[in-house]
């Protein structure tokens, strides 16, 4: 269906040429779904703009072809690419929301598609539009909502249904789940694949992500450099890599299965500012020798398998395996999660955030209050010297809000919030500047919080002008070498701008960390980083906390992160703390079933491994934050709920774990307390679960939920 053969586009760049892509080829058949995988920069977006017509002025084509179905795209008119797409080549963009006209009903964006490619009706469109509703898992009643009324998960399906609208031959999707929570990517890609199968379609899917490859590609090609390194069979490629690329993506990824951290790639992608004259990989590659500095390797293709290695040392490959899985092959060190702690330096207790809703105008004259949205319900948590706090969640379960009102960037609504045994009256009453500069937090998009106007240099110092003080005789260097940044007088005079995404975000944990605080609070600071490049972060965070004493909250909805990085573990569900405990306990044995729906959603880097999924209702949507039932928050998407969940909320109680049988259950700040809050929690080793109250009254409640 697709042939893209020794293809090389450039890009203009302030200092000359960029060459983004330098020579890459695969093929793709009918009824096959192929996967292009690697690091930012690698080129994968371009060849997927280039296959659509679609790049910048500013890029070019130097080289090669792309034949579709017969036709070699890059002879088309801009009539003839315009026939072509949506109707037999369809997109799926990275982002949902930008890909949405804002000012337009999703359900009139659909019809236009329809309509610009078909000579139909537009009732003949809207009702094509609501069946295409339906297929997605979307409410047809709503194709008259605009695209800031949907949450990301949705805006996502409504961009599936456009590109599905004409049943198109091949449908290439772009990072289709980035920066979405576990369970909507695991149901996204889910459609898709169910979808796709339906209309007998093929998928070219785009993703920095090799475990959503493992889960959804037949074939696919690993990008580095603008090279392929690693292509063939999805199964043949991920259990028997021959690529020290590859091995190195495999180490990085975050695996739920083992709490040790993930092994970094060390140093970052080329610049690509000339073309390849030696392996794209050999200045991070621990395996180079002299011949990788000679030439770049052609693509070798590997005996008996279906499967191909650009490497000069392809046929040591199971030696390199073996020496690819230990840490200091790539020079860097593990740094275990630790069970000692020091005194606790951050605790909330109770603490409530809730925001006044919209009101109508007949309400204000009827004399109605505005109605009260619980972003934040009675929440209990500390975190500790040396010790980081994980707490994990879907969008809207309130973990922004949390994070903010711990920083004090929001008042409580009502509890208490404790910094160093002081109540944090004590800090708002003169002594902020004392709070700020010893309790500092790390956003999620590093170039939101980044001014663009300001150099690396004078990001990282105002903190320090600020607080008027004294940091050493470079404490801004000092600082950017400690967070990975180097050479450091390389990057003081660049703009965020010039910076790539995992510096961005080094540089804004350099501009908290250059004040040397007690607490840093990180706010889903790795959602879209590569895969290396989070593991880097994760391990940088673990290595902070241990030698600086500081107390880390880790905020994320990855869970699988938090499990390589956190030491204690909260799970969030609507504002509400529902599990809570040691990562190893919680991750091993989950209590509550959202805290099991979560980990089920966690992708498989194994292609032959067999995941069992216990998805939520997949007919219900998380509830608003401003319609939460009477009872459990969880109960309408639960399936183990009854009446007595409905109505009733469950507050959080010890269960019984082999680290906790012999500890009082009402000692809530134990640390190693595993506790949950569930009216039928989840059994562990297959027997009955079983929860002590305050009064150690001990209830046995319902039979384990069959994960099959």
């Amino acid at each position: 269906m697709l042939t893209v053969e020794d293809l090389q586009i450039e890009y203009d760049g302030p200092d000359g040429p960029v060459h983004a892509v330098n020579g890459i080829s695969f093929s793709i058949e009918n009824g096959v779904n192929y996967g292009i995988s690697g690091e930012s920069g690698c080129g994968k977006s371009t060849v997927a703009d280039a296959i659509l017509g679609l790049l910048p002025d500013s890029a070019r084509i130097t080289g090669g072809r792309i034949d579709f179905n017969g036709y070699n795209l890059l002879k088309l008119t801009d009539a003839q690419y315009r026939d072509l797409r949506w109707e037999k080549i369809a997109y799926i963009p990275q982002s949902a929301m930008d890909a949405l006209d804002p000012v337009m009903t999703v359900g009139k964006q659909v019809i236009q598609t329809i309509r610009t490619n078909r000579n139909i009706t537009v009732s003949s469109a809207q009702l094509w539009t609501e069946e295409l509703f339906e297929i997605v898992g979307l409410d047809p009643h709503r194709t008259d909502d605009y695209p800031h009324e949907f949450s990301a998960g949705m805006r996502q399906r409504v961009v599936i249904a456009m590109a599905l609208a004409l049943e198109p031959d091949l449908i290439i999707a772009d990072e289709p789940t980035t920066g979405l929570d576990a369970v909507v990517q695991d149901r996204i890609i889910e459609e898709i694949l169910e979808i796709q199968e339906r209309i007998d379609s093929s998928l070219l899917l785009i993703t920095h992500d090799i475990a959503t490859v493992a889960e959804t590609c037949d074939e696919f090609s690993l990008l580095y450099g603008g090279k392929v390194m690693e292509q063939g069979s999805t199964e043949n490629v991920l259990l028997n890599p021959t690529n020290p690329y590859t091995m190195g993506l495999k180490n990085a990824f975050l695996s739920g299965d083992d709490a040790a951290s993930p092994i970094a790639i060390p140093g970052v992608p080329p610049e690509l500012t000339e073309p390849p004259s030696a392996c794209v990989f050999a200045t991070r590659c621990p395996f180079s020798t002299d011949s990788c500095w000679d030439s770049h390797p052609e693509l070798t293709e590997i005996p008996v398998r279906d499967q191909r290695s650009a490497c000069h040392r392809v046929v040591e490959a199971g030696s390199l395996r073996r020496q690819a899985n230990n840490p200091s092959t790539w020079g860097v060190g593990q740094e275990e999660v630790s069970d000692s702690t020091g005194e606790v330096l951050l605790e909330v207790e109770d603490l409530t955030k809730w925001y006044r809703g919209s009101q109508t105008l007949l309400d204000k004259l009827l004399g109605y209050g505005p109605e009260e949205v619980k972003a934040a319900d009675e929440i209990s948590l500390s975190v500790s010297q040396s010790e980081i706090l994980g707490i994990a969640g879907e969008s809207g379960s309130g973990k922004s809000t949390l994070a903010e009102t711990m920083a004090l960037f929001q008042e409580p609504t009502d509890g208490q919030l404790f910094f160093d045994g002081e109540p944090y009256e004590h800090y708002r009453n003169g002594r902020m500047m004392e709070f700020r500069q010893r309790v500092q937090i790390v956003f999620q998009n590093p170039f939101d919080a980044l001014n663009p106007r300001m150099t690396v240099r004078q990001l990282v110092g105002e903190p320090i002008t600020v607080h008027n003080l004294e940091r050493g005789e470079n404490p801004i260097v000092d600082t950017l070498k400690r967070v990975g940044i180097g050479p450091p007088e390389e990057y003081l005079n660049k703009y965020p701008h010039q910076l790539s995404g995992g510096e961005r975000q080094r540089v804004a944990i350099a501009r908290s960390l250059v004040l040397e605080p007690e607490v840093i609070i990180c706010d889903e600071p790795a959602s879209m980083l590569d895969v290396s490049l989070k593991a880097s972060l994760l391990n940088l965070l673990r290595e902070l906390a241990r030698e600086r004493e500081m107390g880390v909250v880790y905020i994320s909805h990855d869970l699988s992160s938090l499990i390589q990085v956190a030491d204690r573990l909260a799970i969030v569900h609507r504002g509400e703390v529902v599990e809570r405990g040691r990562t190893s306990s919680v991750a091993e044995t989950p209590r509550h079933p959202y805290t099991n729906a979560l980990l089920s959603a966690m992708p498989e880097t194994d292609p032959t491994a067999a995941r069992p999924r216990v998805t939520l209702d997949a007919d219900e949507e998380a509830p608003a934050l401003d319609e939460l039932p009477a009872g459990c928050s969880f109960a309408p998407r639960c399936l183990r709920a009854d009446d007595h969940c409905q109505h009733t909320d469950p507050k959080l109680n010890s269960v019984e774990t082999e680290a906790t049988t012999d500890r009082p259950s009402d000692v809530a700040e134990d640390p190693n307390t595993h506790q949950v809050a569930c009216h039928y929690p989840l059994a562990a080793d297959g027997e009955d679960a079983k929860v002590t109250t305050a009064d150690d009254d001990e209830t046995t409640v319902k039979e384990p939920l069959n994960p099959d």
